[in-house]
Formats: C-alpha cells, sequence, structure tokens
C-alpha cells in the first residue's frame, strides 16, 4: 500500500527535524499522488536534489525510492532552481521540500537508488 504524498510529506519533516536538520516545504503539491523532490543545500554553496527513481518509483512493498538528480555531484542554487521549476512547469502538482545539512545528507538511503 502507498503512503499518500501528504502523510509522507510530514513524517519526513519530523525525521529530518528529529535529526536537527533544517527542514521546510517550499511548495504543497497534490496530497494525494504529488511527486516530491529535495533539495538539499549543503550550506557550503553546494546543492543536490533527489526525486523518484526512474523506472519503478516505489519498491514491492510502496516504499518510495529515490535517484539524485544532480547525478551524484553538487550543484549551485540557481542551477537546482532552474530544475526544479522545469519540473513544477511539466508537473504542477510537485512538492518540494529543502533540507539544509552540512554533510548533504538527505536521509534517503535506505531507498536511495544508486545505479540505474
Amino acid at each position: 500500500m502507498r503512503i499518500k504524498s501528504e502523510l509522507w510529506v510530514k513524517a519526513y519533516l519530523r525525521r529530518c527535524a528529529g535529526a536537527g536538520m533544517g527542514v521546510y516545504v517550499t511548495r504543497r503539491g497534490d496530497s494525494d499522488a504529488g511527486v516530491i523532490l529535495i533539495k538539499v543545500d549543503c550550506l557550503n554553496g553546494n546543492y543536490q536534489v533527489y526525486g523518484p527513481a526512474i523506472g519503478s518509483s516505489f519498491t514491492k512493498d510502496g516504499e518510495r525510492r529515490w535517484q539524485c538528480l544532480t547525478a551524484g555531484q553538487d550543484a549551485d542554487e540557481h542551477e537546482t532552481d532552474t530544475m526544479i521549476a522545469q519540473q513544477v512547469a511539466f508537473d504542477p502538482d510537485i512538492w518540494v521540500i529543502a533540507v539544509e545539512d552540512r554533510q548533504g545528507d538527505a536521509l534517503l538511503t535506505d531507498t536511495l537508488v544508486e545505479d540505474l
């Protein structure tokens, strides 16, 4: 069973806050099935963006699978904002979550797809 986007976002916000990370919803999407993008600010001028994995965005158990959309490389804020704006122009139901973490951790390692 897949968890609705809004519920997943609320749980993710609590998880990040509990880990001492700054975390904010910068764009609300569709509460039921909106795609979620996570923009990570490494607090050194570098950013990464995570989104649904290409192929199957969910595991067999219904957990979300993630992929680094910046190809595992740090990008500047303008590049990441442009990438997100393009995605929003294509699908206006997208959620965008901003995370601040010096290590660049988005707390997605359990379901992060490394190689596609």
